[in-house]
């Protein structure tokens, strides 16, 4: 492949990754954050690019509370334990309700709704579902870790006379464990974003440290957005 075709694959990859509306979305979020953790909460250029960059995210989420609400309906997965299942399901309502709600605040900001005063209400509500979405992520992420670990144990035990890292199998439950791991750091953070952004405890989570762990929870959400490996070769 010469150098022009490499680079014209590349750059169809870029294409194909930002026409997702979900990866748009975490670039502004990474820039919204990023000038949170600049302005530290004081007034200036880093802070009205927060507070714009903020509403302009909003349109990117109109009707996103379809996908959880439809998550909500769907079947679990069989073989998947009733506490976890539950927790499954109360996440999808949370973020769900989040989501559903945050399109009244974005018509509250723009001055569509007119009652500040329960827009401001209804905001810090939307954050306590998506703060108690979090919580259930990480309890999730968390069953299905020690499920998977059980799993790959026994898996190993099956394989010790041969290379485990040679087994499909075990290197597909590898991957989806380093993939559950990545999303429990993920839901740990932005508990602690939802925490400052609701000013729980303003002395410990300031805005500067809200700013920069959600930074990072938006850098993780670009990666995890990346086309895998394995559909990028399809293409």
């Amino acid at each position: 492949m010469s150098t022009l075709d490499a680079t014209r694959a590349e750059l169809a990859l870029i294409v194909l990754y930002l026409n997702k509306a979900e990866a748009r979305d975490k670039i502004c979020r990474a820039i919204q954050y990023g000038s949170k953790f600049l302005s530290n909460g004081q007034p200036g250029t880093a802070q009205n690019v927060d507070k714009s960059t903020s509403l302009a995210r909003k349109v990117f989420r109109l009707f996103k509370f379809v996908n959880d609400l439809h998550g909500l309906i769907s079947p679990v997965p069989r073989g998947t334990p009733l506490p976890l299942a539950l927790l499954g399901k109360s996440k999808n309502a949370l973020l769900s309700t989040f989501l559903f709600l945050d399109q009244i605040v974005w018509l509250g900001r723009t001055g569509i709704y007119k009652n500040k005063g329960r827009t401001e209400l209804i905001g810090r509500i939307s954050l306590f579902c998506w703060m108690g979405s979090s919580i259930c992520t990480t309890l999730v992420e968390l069953g299905e870790l020690r499920r998977l670990s059980k799993s790959m144990k026994k898996l190993e035990k099956n394989l010790k006379d041969s290379d485990k890292y040679k087994s499909e199998e075990y290197c597909a439950k590898l991957q989806k464990s380093n993939e559950r791991t990545l999303a429990l750091v993920k839901a740990g953070l932005d508990i602690v974003v939802a925490v400052g952004l609701l000013q729980l405890a303003p002395k410990k989570v300031t805005p500067h440290v809200t700013g920069a762990l959600g930074f990072a929870t938006s850098l993780i959400s670009c990666y995890q957005l990346l086309p895998s490996p394995s559909k990028s070769k399809v293409n």
